[in-house]
């Protein structure tokens, strides 16, 4: 038995010592399978008429989840709840959708011709009413140095030697979409460096890993939860990063926790809020940031950002959901809220939208079928927009009719 057999063995023993209960926090375990996760509705429910987004944008981004598909075998299926789809048909219903963009046809002409031709689901969210809950994201800029100094003291990593991933469905069939990851420690098999370990006890430091050095811990910690971003070098040039692996511990909400701990009134709670609040008290950095174990690697992109099927997003047309539950590249329809800024670039309300978009992209916060994530660009509108957005919406996947 070679190495990396044993240390599925191994893990496989670990959790079969586990009862149930103890695994479930860990792994997220959801209450539902994917196919209770989509339930079908009539199409004409929906006022799929009512995009508020440029049509381009649409058109591109079903472009690259066409490229996906054309990477994938033709034996490939997902699962749209009940219904099982093959490949053939995802594609087919991209392209049948593209090409109603491409005749131009009025919003109203294409609302008709997908009620008369293509299935809807809806998620059945995170409660009674079918809620989601919405979040954003988007894509940062960082200034960076490839050499340390007093300034750029904050290393970013690639992905370490001595991490192992274990997909552990490949060794029992009720284990199946659950990964671990891990490191050796002699013989045995232990969890892999947790955040704390990393950035505070710096046993990473000097190994080789860094990819670029930077001056805020805190945009740094955020850069992790975007999962890609852009790198300015002090000599003006620059480059992409993105998302190539995590530590394997569980996301920790440090939001939640500064709620919790009456830090940021829940009603106040943003992305801004938490900078502003890690500004004023330096001192407890690292103690907040620590909270969340999960750590981000990342590796040296020539574009992006890229989502989770190695495509790269379309502002305001991608989105992020849990891959356990909802088919990967297929074409959604959401309902959800944008913010409306005044001069200054304060918040005055946030207005109803709705669009179409490709699920392109997943995330460690992103759990079970109540959550979607929406990348909105880069920028200082998606900055603000990415950061202040966590509101209730409804979430829609369509396929063409046999």
């Amino acid at each position: 038995m070679n190495d990396r057999a044993m240390l599925g063995w191994v893990l496989l023993l670990c959790l079969a010592l586990l009862s149930v209960d103890a695994c479930a926090p860990r792994l997220s375990t959801p209450d539902i399978g994917p196919e209770q996760a989509l339930i079908e509705v009539s199409p004409e429910q929906l006022p799929l008429e009512a995009d508020d987004l440029e049509r381009k944008l649409l058109e591109r981004a079903i472009r690259k989840s066409l490229l996906y598909y054309d990477r994938l075998p033709e034996e490939t299926e997902f699962r749209f709840g009940p219904e099982r789809v093959t490949l053939s048909r995802a594609r087919r219903s991209l392209e049948t959708f593209l090409a109603l963009l491409i005749e131009k046809r009025t919003w109203q002409e294409i609302e008709e011709a997908v009620r008369e031709r293509f299935i809807v689901f809806r998620s059945v969210g995170r409660n009674d009413e079918y809620e989601v809950l919405f979040t954003g994201y988007f894509e940062p800029t960082l200034l960076g140095s490839l050499t340390p100094d007093e300034n750029y003291r904050f290393p970013i990593y690639g992905v370490p030697d001595d991490l192992v991933k274990i997909d552990l469905g490949r060794f029992r069939d009720r284990y199946q979409g659950v990964r671990l990851v891990g490191r050796y420690e002699g013989k045995r098999v232990v969890p892999y460096y947790s955040r704390e370990e990393i950035d505070s006890d710096g046993l990473l430091l000097g190994k080789g890993y860094e990819l670029v050095w930077v001056a805020d811990p805190v945009e740094r910690f955020f850069l992790q939860i975007q999962g890609s971003g852009r790198i300015r070098l002090l000599n003006n040039e620059s480059f992409r990063i993105n998302y190539a692996a995590s530590n394997g511990w569980p996301y920790r909400s440090i939001g939640k926790l500064m709620i919790d701990n009456n830090l940021i009134p829940k009603e106040a709670m943003s992305m801004q809020a938490i900078r502003r609040y890690l500004k004023k008290h330096p001192e407890r950095i690292e103690e907040i940031l620590n909270y969340n174990q999960s750590y981000v690697f990342f590796q040296v992109v020539d574009a992006g950002p890229m989502g989770s099927i190695s495509v790269s997003l379309t502002p305001g047309r991608s989105i992020a959901t849990d891959p356990r539950f909802f088919p990967r590249g297929a074409l959604a329809f959401i309902e959800c809220a944008k913010p409306i800024f005044a001069r200054d670039g304060v918040i005055m309300d946030w207005q109803p939208f709705r669009r179409y978009v490709l699920n392109q992209d997943s995330g460690g916060a992103i759990r079970g079928p109540g959550r979607v994530d929406l990348y909105w660009g880069s920028g200082p509108y998606s900055r603000i927009a990415a950061g202040h957005l966590k509101h209730p919406g409804s979430l829609y996947f369509l396929v063409l009719k046999e």
